[in-house]
Protein backbone atom coordinates (compact mmCIF):
# COMPACT_ATOMS: atom_id res chain seq x y z
CA UNK A 1 0.00 0.00 0.00
CA UNK A 2 2.76 2.44 0.94
CA UNK A 3 6.40 2.49 -0.12
CA UNK A 4 9.12 4.98 0.74
CA UNK A 5 12.46 4.87 -1.05
CA UNK A 6 15.38 6.97 0.22
CA UNK A 7 13.10 9.76 1.43
CA UNK A 8 14.81 12.93 2.62
CA UNK A 9 13.26 15.99 4.26
CA UNK A 10 14.66 19.12 5.84
CA UNK A 11 13.75 22.14 7.92
CA UNK A 12 15.71 24.88 6.23
CA UNK A 13 19.32 23.72 6.08
CA UNK A 14 18.82 21.03 8.71
CA UNK A 15 18.03 17.64 7.24
CA UNK A 16 15.66 15.61 9.43
CA UNK A 17 15.26 12.49 7.29
CA UNK A 18 18.38 10.99 5.71
CA UNK A 19 17.18 8.54 3.08
CA UNK A 20 14.39 6.59 4.82
CA UNK A 21 13.06 3.46 3.12
CA UNK A 22 10.12 1.42 4.42
CA UNK A 23 6.87 -0.15 3.37
CA UNK A 24 3.40 -0.83 4.73
CA UNK A 25 1.59 -3.77 3.19
CA UNK A 26 -2.13 -4.37 2.98
CA UNK A 27 -3.69 -5.69 6.19
CA UNK A 28 -0.85 -4.98 8.61
CA UNK A 29 0.21 -2.69 11.43
CA UNK A 30 3.72 -1.29 11.07
CA UNK A 31 5.24 0.45 14.09
CA UNK A 32 7.91 3.15 14.04
CA UNK A 33 10.09 3.05 17.15
CA UNK A 34 12.53 5.80 18.08
CA UNK A 35 13.53 8.42 20.60
CA UNK A 36 12.14 11.95 20.65
CA UNK A 37 13.65 13.90 17.78
CA UNK A 38 14.37 10.81 15.69
CA UNK A 39 12.16 12.06 12.85
CA UNK A 40 9.06 9.93 13.35
CA UNK A 41 6.54 12.79 13.19
CA UNK A 42 8.41 14.38 10.28
CA UNK A 43 8.11 11.09 8.41
CA UNK A 44 4.33 10.90 8.95
CA UNK A 45 3.95 14.52 7.84
CA UNK A 46 5.97 13.78 4.71
CA UNK A 47 3.66 10.90 3.87
CA UNK A 48 0.53 12.98 4.42
CA UNK A 49 1.96 15.86 2.39
CA UNK A 50 2.24 18.63 4.98
CA UNK A 51 6.04 18.34 5.16
CA UNK A 52 7.89 18.60 1.81
CA UNK A 53 10.50 16.04 0.87
CA UNK A 54 13.80 17.01 -0.68
CA UNK A 55 14.65 13.65 -2.19
CA UNK A 56 13.49 10.10 -2.66
CA UNK A 57 10.13 8.67 -3.61
CA UNK A 58 6.80 8.00 -1.89
CA UNK A 59 4.18 5.83 -3.56
CA UNK A 60 0.71 4.81 -2.44
CA UNK A 61 -1.05 1.83 -4.02
CA UNK A 62 1.58 1.99 -6.76
CA UNK A 63 1.03 5.67 -7.57
CA UNK A 64 3.69 8.35 -6.90
CA UNK A 65 2.74 10.99 -4.32
CA UNK A 66 5.48 13.58 -4.73
CA UNK A 67 3.30 15.95 -6.78
CA UNK A 68 0.05 15.21 -4.92
CA UNK A 69 -1.03 17.94 -2.48
CA UNK A 70 -2.00 17.11 1.10
CA UNK A 71 -5.77 17.45 0.70
CA UNK A 72 -5.69 15.27 -2.41
CA UNK A 73 -3.82 12.55 -0.47
CA UNK A 74 -6.75 12.44 1.96
CA UNK A 75 -9.09 11.97 -0.98
CA UNK A 76 -6.87 9.10 -2.17
CA UNK A 77 -7.34 7.41 1.19
CA UNK A 78 -4.49 8.55 3.47
CA UNK A 79 -5.69 9.85 6.84
CA UNK A 80 -3.54 10.98 9.75
CA UNK A 81 -4.28 11.24 13.46
CA UNK A 82 -1.78 13.94 14.47
CA UNK A 83 0.17 14.15 17.68
CA UNK A 84 -1.76 16.30 20.15
CA UNK A 85 -5.11 15.44 18.43
CA UNK A 86 -5.61 18.97 17.00
CA UNK A 87 -9.39 18.92 17.37
CA UNK A 88 -11.72 21.81 16.68
CA UNK A 89 -12.42 22.28 20.38
CA UNK A 90 -15.31 24.82 20.17
CA UNK A 91 -17.26 22.52 17.85
CA UNK A 92 -19.35 19.55 18.87
CA UNK A 93 -18.13 15.97 18.75
CA UNK A 94 -20.37 15.25 15.78
CA UNK A 95 -19.27 18.36 13.89
CA UNK A 96 -15.63 17.32 14.36
CA UNK A 97 -16.48 13.91 12.93
CA UNK A 98 -18.37 15.36 9.97
CA UNK A 99 -15.40 17.60 9.16
CA UNK A 100 -13.34 14.43 8.90
CA UNK A 101 -15.53 13.38 5.98
CA UNK A 102 -15.03 16.68 4.13
CA UNK A 103 -12.59 15.29 1.55
CA UNK A 104 -15.18 12.63 0.68
CA UNK A 105 -18.21 14.90 0.94
CA UNK A 106 -19.70 13.52 -2.28
CA UNK A 107 -20.65 10.39 -0.32
CA UNK A 108 -23.20 10.39 2.51
CA UNK A 109 -21.34 10.24 5.82
CA UNK A 110 -24.08 8.44 7.74
CA UNK A 111 -22.59 4.95 7.37
CA UNK A 112 -19.15 6.11 8.51
CA UNK A 113 -20.68 8.01 11.41
CA UNK A 114 -22.49 4.86 12.53
CA UNK A 115 -19.24 2.91 12.25
CA UNK A 116 -17.36 5.41 14.43
CA UNK A 117 -20.12 5.39 17.05
CA UNK A 118 -20.04 1.58 17.05
CA UNK A 119 -16.28 1.64 17.67
CA UNK A 120 -16.56 4.38 20.29
CA UNK A 121 -20.04 4.27 21.91
CA UNK A 122 -19.02 7.02 24.33
CA UNK A 123 -18.76 9.45 21.41
CA UNK A 124 -22.36 8.73 20.48
CA UNK A 125 -23.42 9.65 24.01
CA UNK A 126 -21.38 12.87 23.88
CA UNK A 127 -22.07 13.83 20.27
CA UNK A 128 -23.64 17.20 21.20
CA UNK A 129 -20.88 18.14 23.64
CA UNK A 130 -18.01 20.38 22.54
CA UNK A 131 -14.75 18.61 21.80
CA UNK A 132 -12.98 20.85 24.29
CA UNK A 133 -15.11 19.55 27.14
CA UNK A 134 -13.99 15.93 26.66
CA UNK A 135 -11.37 14.12 28.70
CA UNK A 136 -8.01 13.30 27.14
CA UNK A 137 -9.03 9.74 26.37
CA UNK A 138 -12.32 10.83 24.83
CA UNK A 139 -10.50 13.41 22.72
CA UNK A 140 -8.15 10.73 21.42
CA UNK A 141 -11.12 8.56 20.48
CA UNK A 142 -12.57 11.55 18.66
CA UNK A 143 -9.31 12.19 16.80
CA UNK A 144 -9.21 8.57 15.61
CA UNK A 145 -12.90 8.69 14.73
CA UNK A 146 -12.44 11.89 12.72
CA UNK A 147 -9.72 10.20 10.63
CA UNK A 148 -11.96 7.17 10.06
CA UNK A 149 -14.67 9.44 8.67
CA UNK A 150 -12.46 9.88 5.59
CA UNK A 151 -12.79 6.11 4.89
CA UNK A 152 -9.01 5.68 4.89
CA UNK A 153 -7.18 3.04 2.91
CA UNK A 154 -4.14 3.83 5.10
CA UNK A 155 -4.20 5.25 8.62
CA UNK A 156 -1.25 7.19 10.08
CA UNK A 157 -1.28 7.36 13.89
CA UNK A 158 1.09 9.68 15.78
CA UNK A 159 1.42 8.90 19.51
CA UNK A 160 -2.21 7.85 20.12
CA UNK A 161 -1.59 6.86 23.76
CA UNK A 162 0.23 10.02 24.81
CA UNK A 163 -1.01 11.25 28.20
CA UNK A 164 -3.61 8.51 28.62
CA UNK A 165 -4.22 6.26 31.63
CA UNK A 166 -3.11 2.63 31.14
CA UNK A 167 -6.71 1.39 30.83
CA UNK A 168 -7.40 3.82 28.01
CA UNK A 169 -4.12 2.96 26.30
CA UNK A 170 -5.27 -0.65 26.13
CA UNK A 171 -8.64 0.43 24.73
CA UNK A 172 -7.08 2.58 22.01
CA UNK A 173 -4.60 -0.13 21.01
CA UNK A 174 -7.46 -2.63 20.92
CA UNK A 175 -9.32 -0.44 18.44
CA UNK A 176 -6.16 -0.18 16.32
CA UNK A 177 -5.95 -3.98 16.19
CA UNK A 178 -9.63 -4.19 15.26
CA UNK A 179 -9.15 -1.70 12.41
CA UNK A 180 -6.25 -3.76 11.08
CA UNK A 181 -8.40 -6.88 11.25
CA UNK A 182 -11.09 -5.04 9.29
CA UNK A 183 -8.56 -4.38 6.52
CA UNK A 184 -7.18 -0.91 7.30
CA UNK A 185 -3.36 -0.91 7.12
CA UNK A 186 -1.79 1.28 9.81
CA UNK A 187 1.54 3.05 10.28
CA UNK A 188 1.85 3.63 14.01
CA UNK A 189 4.19 5.95 15.91
CA UNK A 190 3.89 5.18 19.60
CA UNK A 191 5.95 6.13 22.66
CA UNK A 192 5.02 2.85 24.35
CA UNK A 193 7.30 0.76 22.15
CA UNK A 194 6.60 -2.54 23.90
CA UNK A 195 2.81 -2.20 23.57
CA UNK A 196 3.07 -1.01 19.98
CA UNK A 197 5.32 -3.87 18.89
CA UNK A 198 3.05 -6.33 20.70
CA UNK A 199 0.17 -5.51 18.33
CA UNK A 200 2.24 -4.83 15.21
CA UNK A 201 3.10 -7.15 12.35
CA UNK A 202 6.38 -5.41 11.52
CA UNK A 203 8.42 -2.52 12.81
CA UNK A 204 11.27 -0.14 12.06
CA UNK A 205 13.66 1.64 14.39
CA UNK A 206 14.31 5.26 13.41
CA UNK A 207 17.41 6.94 14.84
CA UNK A 208 18.35 10.53 13.95
CA UNK A 209 16.47 10.35 10.67
CA UNK A 210 17.71 6.92 9.57
CA UNK A 211 16.20 3.44 9.72
CA UNK A 212 18.69 1.33 11.67
CA UNK A 213 16.68 -1.85 12.27
CA UNK A 214 13.62 -3.33 10.60
CA UNK A 215 11.79 -6.62 10.63
CA UNK A 216 8.99 -8.66 12.14
CA UNK A 217 7.66 -7.09 15.34
CA UNK A 218 8.22 -10.28 17.32
CA UNK A 219 11.89 -10.24 16.27
CA UNK A 220 12.32 -6.61 17.31
CA UNK A 221 10.86 -7.44 20.72
CA UNK A 222 13.68 -9.97 21.14
CA UNK A 223 16.42 -7.81 19.60
CA UNK A 224 18.95 -6.94 22.32
CA UNK A 225 19.63 -3.48 20.86
CA UNK A 226 15.94 -2.63 20.76
CA UNK A 227 15.35 -4.05 24.24
CA UNK A 228 18.17 -2.00 25.74
CA UNK A 229 17.35 1.26 23.96
CA UNK A 230 13.54 1.32 23.86
CA UNK A 231 12.01 -1.42 26.00
CA UNK A 232 13.76 -0.67 29.29
CA UNK A 233 15.38 -4.11 29.44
Amino acid sequence: MLELEEVRSAYGRIEALHGVSLEVRAGEIVTLVGANGAGKTTLLKAISGVQPITGGRISFAGEPLERVRAHARVALGIAQVPEGRQLFTPLSVEDNLLLGAWARRSAAPDAQLARVYALFPMLAELRRHTAGSLSGGQQQMLAVGRALMAKPRLLLLDEPSMGLAPRLVGEILGVIERLRDEGVPILLVEQNARAALAIADRGYVLETGRVTVGGAARDLLRDERVKAAYLGM
